[in-house]
């Protein structure tokens, strides 16, 4: 494979669904991500990423799913098996812990944080592409949760937009190993240019800054 090479100009870090119910002890979702996020290092090599990017001065972008709030769904004609299981979940509850960024990621001043997504897709429904194109973004990093689902959708949405996506495997989870192999082995190399490890988006990003 050559060597990753990204240009600061056209290049941002999109990093979807950090909260705490996702990535934190004691959130709704954690127990049934546990073992795989930590068998890959998930959530310490989203934030290695995450500070390669703000050190070398990459736009950062955040895609946040709909945090629940009471209401939601009930006059709807259609919700979607995964919208009802956040519904019957009560998944990232809006105003509680769960439903809030893990405190390593809160956005810093001059990021980006689009509107959020009801289903899967960063995209639909969003302001999303709006704001990547308003910052001159046409290539994307890609982390966070989970793989099969808002990854993966999010993922596919970009290619069809004309994004190209670089999709980091080790700072990505689900829910069992393979939900992982499905999204990243089978599914995702249809729409994602390249997927790779931390450490080669580290040694691009600190190459990047260097120049």
């Amino acid at each position: 494979m050559s060597q990753l090479s990204f240009d600061r100009d056209n290049t941002g870090l999109l990093v979807v669904d950090p909260y705490n119910d996702f990535i934190s002890e004691g959130g709704k979702i954690w127990p049934r991500i546990k073992e795989v996020a930590e068998a890959n290092n998930c959530v310490p090599h989203m934030l290695e990423v995450l500070h390669a990017a703000r050190a070398s001065k990459l736009r950062v972008f955040f895609a946040m799913h709909h945090r629940y709030r009471t209401g939601d769904y009930e006059n709807w004609k259609y919700v979607a098996p995964i919208q009802r299981a956040a519904w019957h979940r009560k998944s990232f509850e809006y105003g509680t812990w769960g439903g809030e960024f893990r405190a390593e990621f809160v956005p810093v001043a001059g990021e980006v944080v689009a509107s959020e997504h009801w289903c899967s897709s960063g995209f639909a429904n969003t302001d999303l592409d709006l704001e990547l194109k308003r910052h001159g973004i046409q290539r994307l990093i890609v982390i966070g949760l989970v793989a099969h689902t808002c990854i993966e959708a999010t993922v596919r949405y970009a290619a069809e937009l004309g994004y190209d996506v670089t999709v980091v495997k080790d700072a990505v989870a689900d829910y069992s190993q393979e939900m992982m192999h499905a999204a990243l082995e089978i599914n995702m190399p249809s729409y994602a240019s390249a997927i790779v490890e931390t450490e080669e988006i580290v040694t691009a990003l600190s190459s990047l800054k260097a120049a």
